[in-house]
């Protein structure tokens, strides 16, 4: 799967981590609905150092699409929620 890091760049981690990233989309998820911006700063650097420390930096001229877009936390709430789906942060695999 390939993660974008809005910003940083794009890396490539092992569908083994998409658990625990889903884990935390759940929770950014419960954070920005309940409009606790401190709450969901912290899981959003979670999700940027599990993908720094444990995924593959591509390099910048690598133009393979992007599976899933992670903001940083410096973004304000309002407009980290637009960036939400239905799903969240991570679409959910199809059934």
């Amino acid at each position: 799967m390939i993660v974008r890091l809005m910003g940083e760049g794009q890396f490539r981690v092992e569908d083994g981590l998409l658990g625990r990233l889903n884990e935390l989309d759940e929770q950014a998820q419960t954070a920005a609905d309940a409009d606790d911006e401190p709450e969901l700063d912290r899981v959003l650097d979670q999700m940027w150092q599990l993908v720094q420390t444990q995924g593959e930096r591509l390099s910048d001229d690598d133009l393979t699409a992007s599976d899933v877009h992670i903001p940083p936390s410096d973004l304000t709430l309002e407009e980290t929620k637009r960036l939400f789906s239905d799903d969240g942060l991570i679409p959910d695999p199809p059934a």
